[in-house]
């Protein structure tokens, strides 16, 4: 079976979203993150955004296949899994990664109980997700590709036939091209490469 190569993402900050239940208010929000600083900058900024409120849950999730992720649900003070985890079985249901979401609560004075707790904050999430535009994108393998210029055509026609991505050059006496090449086809774009003499080719950052 071939390994996936793309995977659903969002590029902007949704708009806020609320959700009311017994007086309370759930404000609901998703980011697009690489690191989990990301994550620490979102949480300050609606912490002082809305300092008047009672809870600040989250959950994100990084990386770009089952293989790698790493996710983190927080119920901020709220009763043991009815905040964080139902927000992250959102992220789970709409298919999405490299994503943070927060659902700033502020208390109504009414208790909802943890079912309906659970209900709120699954609903502050999925409102937030349902307003975000999200997008496909492929998981790219990058190449470095080292070679004297006399063999410039050889693997500029390669490049052109392939259609592959190049993300930077030097063309001098010796050239060197990084590209960039969708995860599926990486294997038999490297051994194209690797099989040409005079070229070397070596996975970006090894």
């Amino acid at each position: 079976m071939l390994e996936k190569d793309t995977y659903n993402t969002i590029l902007k900050a949704s708009p806020e979203v609320l959700f009311k239940d017994k007086n309370s208010k759930f404000f609901g929000y998703a980011f697009p993150i690489t690191t989990e600083d990301d994550v620490k900058f979102h949480i300050e900024a609606l912490k002082k955004q809305h300092h008047q409120a009672r809870h600040w849950c989250y959950a994100y999730q990084l990386g770009t296949s089952e293989k790698n992720y790493k996710f983190r649900a927080n119920d901020d003070g709220e009763p043991n899994n009815s905040a964080g985890m139902p927000i992250y079985g959102q992220i789970q249901s709409f298919d999405v990664t490299n994503i943070l979401i927060v659902v700033v609560r502020y208390f109504g004075g009414v208790k909802l109980g943890v079912s309906g707790l659970i209900n709120a904050y699954k609903t502050g999430a999925q409102l937030a997700l349902e307003a975000s535009k999200i997008v496909l994108k492929t998981i790219n393998i990058e190449y470095l590709i080292t070679f004297d210029y006399k063999n410039m055509n050889k693997v500029m026609r390669i490049i052109k036939e392939k259609q592959i991505n190049i993300i930077n050059q030097t063309l001098e006496l010796r050239c060197e091209l990084l590209i960039s090449v969708r995860l599926k086809e990486a294997a038999s774009i490297f051994e194209i490469f690797d099989r040409l003499y005079e070229i070397e080719i070596k996975t970006f950052n090894d």
